[in-house]
């Protein structure tokens, strides 16, 4: 089954630690909630840079990158169906869906 990288951007941190922690209870629900379609979890991003051939910036672009997950979904669709019930878009942010390629390695 092909898999899909969830890449969360632009949410807005909660208000207060209690907000916090009820958006981590929902994720948590909703990521547990996808059974073995969840094949990584992913983790937040505290801080990101970009490399190129000309350097290092700290200035990613219009984007603020918050963190992925790794999903398995029959396609492009599907994998849409799970991110469009992720609470991370109840903190003002999105998520962009790239479907992996397997590549021998």
């Amino acid at each position: 089954m092909p898999k899909f990288a969830l890449i969360y951007r632009d949410a807005n941190p909660p208000s207060s630690p209690e907000e916090g922690q009820k958006h981590m209870q929902a994720w948590m629900a909703w990521s547990s909630g996808l059974g073995e379609a969840m094949v990584e979890p992913g983790m937040p991003f505290s801080q990101t840079v970009a490399v190129s051939s000309t350097g290092v910036s700290e200035d990613i672009g219009a984007h603020t990158l918050n963190g992925v997950s790794i999903v398995e979904a029959a396609d492009c669709h599907a994998a849409r169906a799970m991110a469009e019930a992720c609470p991370h878009l109840n903190l003002g942010g999105d998520i962009v869906i790239g479907e992996g390629m397997d590549m021998p390695m």
